[in-house]
């Protein structure tokens, strides 16, 4: 009897290979088993072009000239139900049923309206054995951003700061102050390749005049969003490039300047992160990582509008200056990083 679950990890590892590339799509992967021996595996690269199912059986039909008797006889898992609708591509269950593959294992189903149990729905009808549910609290934890956009109606939310040994943001002065090591600013980086959107307030972009880039990582740098309420941010500093996409909530107008996006809110009072994550959600931005200042942060916090929080800790005290937030979570996981700790959370 094949071991389900092997080739269902196998399936989110391909998956994962498409972070930061899919998005507002989800992370998909599919291997074609045949006699507990894979014949073919594929993912999704690419928003827009071909699913993880349609570069799994092709990579068969390249492989082997007798493939239509080999997909015949096999079974394709699948981390994600199979679509079942025309988006930019055909339905992928259509091709599972055209390949008479008689058995599909799903990780989870997709809650896309238009998915939602009608691909398993179209399957079934057609004849195909289905299997459901195998590691699916996993497959549903490895596409967490496109379930909290379509179940939430918002991006996810990824909080991100450092603080001191003796739990301090920033000097009191709002000064710029290097708390966490190399190792650190390059993992940042790498996280800022994986998600669509960095967000930060005007103290920050003030003191620390950020790229927000991934110039230490891989991957694309994320879009760019600020909250400048009185539109008071120097013009010549380094958000305002005109390198990536770049948000600039205010609360005086709306207007194209090039690549920078200058969006005003009705009203800048206590609902301005639910505001501007309707916004981001409406501009099909999956991710968003939260990156500061201390204020922007604690908003976040206080209006329980977060999913993940990660945390480095330094080795430095600062003995005074601006406190760290404080958020409550389930503790996820707790690594070094070169000298510092990371803590990750999720919010319960």
């Amino acid at each position: 009897m094949p071991d389900h679950e092997i080739y269902m990890r196998r399936c989110m590892e391909l998956a994962e290979l498409g972070m930061g590339n899919v998005s507002p799509n989800p992370m998909v992967g599919a291997v074609v088993v045949l006699n507990d021996k894979v014949i073919g595996e594929g993912y999704h690269q690419k928003y827009g072009k071909a699913h993880a199912e349609v570069n799994a059986i092709n990579q068969v039909i390249n492989r082997f000239e007798n493939y239509a008797e080999l997909l015949k006889q096999a079974t394709i898992y699948v981390s994600l139900e199979p679509c079942a609708h025309y988006g930019k591509t055909p339905p992928c269950a259509d091709l599972i049923i055209k390949h008479q593959i008689q058995k599909v294992v799903v990780g989870c189903r997709d809650p896309f309206d238009q998915v939602n149990g009608k691909g398993i729905e179209k399957l079934e009808a057609a004849g195909v054995e289905v299997l459901l549910g195998v590691l699916e609290a996993e497959c549903k934890w490895l596409n967490r951003r496109f379930f909290t956009r379509i179940q939430k109606h918002r991006p996810y939310i990824i909080l991100k700061w450092a603080q001191t040994a003796d739990g301090f943001f920033a000097p009191a002065n709002g000064s710029q102050f290097w708390i966490t090591g190399t190792e650190s600013h390059k993992l940042v980086h790498q996280w800022r390749g994986e998600e669509d959107a960095i967000l930060v307030g005007t103290k920050t972009v003030v003191a620390d005049n950020p790229q927000l880039n991934v110039r230490y990582g891989n991957g694309k740098s994320p879009k760019r969003v600020v909250i400048d309420r009185k539109l008071n941010l120097d013009k010549n500093l380094n958000i305002f490039d005109q390198s990536v996409d770049t948000l600039i909530f205010n609360e005086i107008e709306t207007k194209l300047d090039g690549r920078n996006k200058y969006i005003a809110l009705e009203d800048f009072g206590r609902y301005v992160p639910q505001y501007i994550l309707y916004q981001l959600y409406m501009q099909d931005i999956q991710s968003v990582i939260i990156e500061g200042g201390a204020h922007t942060l604690n908003t976040f916090i206080e209006a329980g509008l977060w999913d993940e929080a990660r945390i480095f800790t330094g080795i430095i005290n600062l003995e005074s200056g601006i406190k760290a937030p404080q958020i409550n979570g389930i503790i996820e996981e707790k690594i070094l990083s070169g000298t510092d700790r990371l803590t990750i959370l999720v919010n319960s």
